[in-house]
């Protein structure tokens, strides 16, 4: 039997909230959002790229996405300095979006999930207020990296979407 990702039912949205949990809430929505956008499919179709001369796959974003999960909340707010990349290398920059086969999809769903998970372990060991350096210096709270990463995922779930739409027609909000 093939393997297919699983069909996610995002959580309802928050309307009233105190600010952690409001931005929380938006960063996870997003994040099922990500996973709704790829329910239902095989590896086969997570590695097709269907938008032109674009190497978008949802595979490569599941990928790329486990990879800014890590960086931003292990790396960086939890000061886990050492951990490795997980799909790319200096050598191979856009191995999270080239090298993913249908094989290693299930796999590297798997590595997706375990990345959030850790994401939200190292973000609730944190106040909004506790702060770190960026790679250029800039100084950055718990409360602007939820800002960007929701930003880092509706951007993507555009991308996903329009890959998802070449795929089998599913559009969807």
């Amino acid at each position: 039997m093939t393997w297919t990702t699983p069909e996610v039912q995002r959580p309802d949205r928050t309307y009233t909230a105190d600010e952690r949990t409001a931005l929380e809430t938006a960063l996870d929505f997003q994040r099922a959002t990500f996973l709704h956008k790829c329910g239902g499919l095989n590896g086969e179709q997570l590695v097709m790229r269907p938008v032109g001369r674009s190497t978008l796959s949802l595979l490569g974003l599941a990928r790329h996405l486990a990879g800014v999960e890590r960086w931003w909340f292990r790396n960086h707010l939890d000061g886990e300095k050492d951990l490795p990349w997980i799909f790319f290398t200096e050598d191979n920059l856009e191995g999270d979006f080239d090298d993913g086969t249908a094989e290693s999809a299930r796999g590297d769903f798997e590595i997706y999930e375990r990345e959030v998970a850790a994401a939200r372990a190292a973000a609730a060991r944190h106040s909004l207020d506790d702060t770190f350096r960026r790679p250029k210096g800039q100084v950055q709270d718990l409360r602007c990296l939820f800002l960007y990463m929701t930003e880092e995922y509706a951007r993507h779930n555009g991308h996903a979407d329009l890959v998802r739409e070449h795929i089998d027609g599913r559009t969807g909000d």
